[in-house]
C-alpha cells in the first residue's frame, strides 16, 4: 500500500472545519467528490464501527481507532460491505484491510491546514489523487461560506 498526503489551507476555525467534515449534510457534500450519494453511519464514538457507504449499499466498514474532537480523527478500514451488510474477506479486501485514514487541523497563524492521509492499494491510486483534491476543495468552499 502506499500513503497518499493531501493538504489545504483553510480560512475557518477549526470548529468549523470538523463540523463540515463530519455533520452528516455537509458529509456528504464533499464526499461526493468520490461517490455521488456516498453517505456514512456511526455514532462518531471513539473506538464504534463507521459505516462508508454508497446509494447502492456498498461500501467499507472500519473502526474510529481516534478521535481528538476539531483536531484529529483517524480511521481503520477493516471490511467491505454489499448491499448494506458486512461479508467476509476475500483475497482483494484483504489486500486492503488494516489501511488507515486520517484527517488533522492544525492552526497556521490565521488559517487551518487540513491534512487527509490515506493507504491505498495501487490500483486506486490515480482514483484517490483525482478524488481528494476536489474532495478537500469542497470542504474548504463549505467552510469559509
Amino acid at each position: 500500500m502506499e500513503k497518499l498526503v493531501f493538504n489545504i489551507d483553510i480560512k475557518a476555525s477549526k470548529e468549523k472545519i470538523w463540523k463540515v467534515l463530519w455533520d452528516d449534510e455537509t458529509y456528504r457534500k464533499w464526499t461526493s467528490a468520490f461517490c455521488e450519494g456516498s453517505y456514512v453511519e456511526t455514532s462518531w464514538n471513539e473506538g464504534d464501527k463507521i459505516y462508508f457507504l454508497g446509494p447502492t449499499g456498498e461500501g467499507m466498514n472500519s473502526i474510529i481507532e481516534t478521535k481528538i474532537p476539531n483536531e484529529y480523527m483517524a480511521f481503520k478500514h477493516v471490511g467491505e460491505i454489499k448491499d448494506f451488510k458486512e461479508v467476509p474477506p476475500t483475497e482483494e479486501t484483504l489486500k486492503w484491510v488494516g489501511a488507515m485514514e486520517t484527517y488533522r487541523l492544525t492552526q497556521k497563524g490565521d488559517v487551518v491546514d487540513l491534512q487527509a492521509e490515506v493507504d491505498v492499494i495501487e490500483k486506486h491510486i490515480d482514483y484517490f489523487k483525482e478524488a481528494f483534491p476536489k474532495g478537500m476543495e469542497k470542504i474548504k468552499e463549505l467552510s469559509e461560506e
